[in-house]
């Protein structure tokens, strides 16, 4: 069977290669008549561009990076899952690597994938978005990056970000609206930029209630469902238990579920618990966990399309912002059920 090609399509658009080419590019400057023409086309023959050829003829190579670091399996799944839509609606290709180790290792780890692969830019994910070796390396290098939720540096490029600090007060002001007042609070892993953010949420809108938080009811965690556990038995241990335990992220709240339900805790009755990033697994468990949901998937598209539109010399904006949402499940209720 003879393969479809690019000459193949512009016959039957009754456009010129070099139309086709542009179209399939996304270049400026083709008219929508014309571009839909050839899209066309490109669905009735099925045809599928080789990225290699692409690549050889021009100065792209259809690839954008994305550099992480984070135990969390659902941010990482949302991270994907967004920066793919992006890149499949452009034509390009992503390439996911974790940037972990001691500080000693980012610096060489970056210039050997840059070495190893030429990409049209990079996203950063936190943490890897405030690793000051990173970004030197990818300015020496000229590659464009997007960061996703930085801590600072803000003039080193565009960036995407939600407000972190405003959906953790906003989380708290909801658990004091049902009354409760000893509220537990778990800490994210201390690198990462939203951790400092949502504690300070939780902080604020705790005194905005005229109640300074406790902090043996304070506790540290590190994103993972263990850390979870381990904070939630240090918490539910105590003479006087919290009614309610805020975690800074999904896996966290579900380690103080597993804790509640081995300690015969009844979630929300005799206690109340809500997580942060509002990930898959929290409508799996049951009671269903209430959580905010943070655009994850959302700012990662966002990126992309930052990096894509730049490459294409078209207008890219400084920094975007995304908005949260609350979602109010089972797991929390009034704290006169505690």
């Amino acid at each position: 069977m003879t393969s479809i090609t690019i000459t193949d399509v512009a016959a039957l658009a009754g456009v010129s290669i070099k139309t086709v080419s542009r179209v399939l590019n996304s270049e400026p400057n083709v008219r929508d008549g014309t571009r839909e023409r050839v899209l066309s086309a490109v669905n009735k023959l099925n045809y599928k561009p080789n990225l290699a050829a692409r690549a050889l003829a021009g100065s792209r190579s259809y690839l954008i990076g994305l550099y992480y670091d984070n135990p969390s399996p659902g941010y990482i799944a949302d991270l994907q899952r967004g920066a793919m839509s992006a890149c499949r609606k452009a034509g390009y290709h992503l390439l996911v690597e974790q940037i972990d180790g001691e500080k000693e290792r980012w610096r060489p780890r970056v210039e050997s994938l840059l070495d190893q692969v030429k990409v049209d830019g990079v996203i950063l994910a936190q943490p890897v978005c405030d690793r000051g070796a990173v970004l030197d390396v990818l300015e020496e290098r000229n590659a464009p990056f997007v960061r996703i939720a930085p801590a600072g540096d803000w003039d080193r490029g565009p960036y995407v970000y939600m407000n972190d600090r405003q959906a953790a007060y906003d989380m708290t002001d909801h658990l004091l609206s049902l009354g409760h007042r000893r509220i537990g609070f778990i800490r994210g892993h201390p690198e990462h930029s939203a951790t400092q953010q949502r504690y300070l949420g939780f902080a604020q809108a705790m005194a905005a209630a005229d109640q300074s938080p406790d902090p043996a009811l304070v506790q540290w965690g590190s994103f993972t469902f263990r850390s979870g556990v381990g904070a939630a038995e240090r918490l539910l241990n105590r003479p006087v238990k919290p009614t309610a335990i805020f975690a800074s992220n999904d896996d966290m709240a579900l380690g103080v579920m597993a804790v509640a339900n081995r300690m015969q805790l009844n979630v929300p009755r005799d206690l109340s618990v809500a997580g942060f990033d509002d990930s898959p697994i929290a409508q799996v468990v049951w009671p269903q966990l209430t959580s905010i949901r943070i655009p994850v998937a959302e700012m990662a598209e966002a990126a992309a399309n930052i990096l894509i539109h730049k490459r294409l010399q078209q207008q890219a904006p400084a920094a975007r912002l995304l908005d949260f949402e609350l979602m109010l499940r089972g797991s929390v209720g009034p704290a006169s059920l505690a």
